[in-house]
């Protein structure tokens, strides 16, 4: 049984392989779906905030281009095109539930810097303050480590612990955490209950990303551990259906549910 249930705070992670398709351009259908239950969710007295990836995924397909360059600078040119495409759309799906949102591009920095991080933590308080949904991705134009070395699962666990968040959501493109590796082994068994993260699940995880995306489920995993350490109940899901979110909301079993340490 999960403690989704009287959630006051949720940050939801989405990743570049639910936001589209194989051919790098935008699914528009799931985007507009995952507007919908989180504005849904926002109605219903939550604070939200949607950690986004997908910049320079969007960009990709934005440019024409044939596959995610493999140079910095060309990943940087593609992130800034596609983040104003990104945002575009998100402020008109939210927009059509009647939901603000509020950009917030950041790095590495601005987490281990004590005055930008108050600055930040300010920031986030105010936008709940005035209603809105803060949608946050890593500033890829501007930031070299978070495009080398990893996705935005760390930092939606950052994030839910700089605002005091009670859970914390990872959509993926699997169920959640299997005992093996599905696609080689049509046996393996997703893990509902996760009660401590340590080296035996670490090992399970094992394995990049998709070509669209830069994590795997290891970075999701590293960022439950962030969370639940921190007492946030964390959940790695599939995002093929955004819907599955109210599962959560119901304290019905949904994807790979981590306890939170008391």
């Amino acid at each position: 049984m999960n403690t989704f249930g009287n959630l006051k705070r949720l940050v939801v992670k989405v990743g570049t392989s639910t936001l589209t398709y194989e051919t790098g351009k935008t699914n528009i259908r799931r985007m507009m779906k995952l507007c919908s239950v989180l504005s849904d969710l926002h109605n219903s007295g939550i604070d939200i905030v949607l950690v986004t990836s997908g910049a320079i995924g969007v960009g990709v397909g934005k440019l024409g281009l044939s596959e995610k360059p493999h140079d910095i600078p060309g990943r940087q040119a593609a992130a800034t095109v596609g983040q104003c495409e990104l945002m575009f759309m998100y402020d008109k799906f939210f927009g059509e539930y009647g939901k603000k949102i509020g950009q917030l591009l950041v790095t590495k920095s601005d987490f281990e810097n004590d005055e930008r991080k108050a600055n930040l933590t300010n920031t986030f308080e105010k936008l709940f303050e005035y209603g809105a949904i803060p949608v946050v991705n890593e500033n890829d134009s501007v930031a070299t480590e978070e495009i080398v070395y990893g996705d935005n699962d760390s930092l939606s666990a950052i994030v839910a612990c700089l605002i005091g968040a009670d859970g914390l959501v990872i959509l993926t493109d699997t169920d959640g955490l299997f005992d093996g590796n599905p696609i080689e082994n049509p046996d393996a068994k997703l893990l509902t209950v996760v009660d401590e993260i340590n080296d035996e699940i670490l090992s399970l995880c094992r394995g990049a990303g998709t070509s669209r995306g830069t994590g795997g489920m290891v970075t999701k995993v590293h960022a439950a551990k962030i969370a639940t350490d921190n007492g946030i109940a964390t959940v790695i899901m599939n995002g093929s259906s955004p819907q599955d979110i109210y599962k959560l909301i119901d304290s019905r079993q949904c994807g790979t549910f981590f306890k939170p340490k008391n």
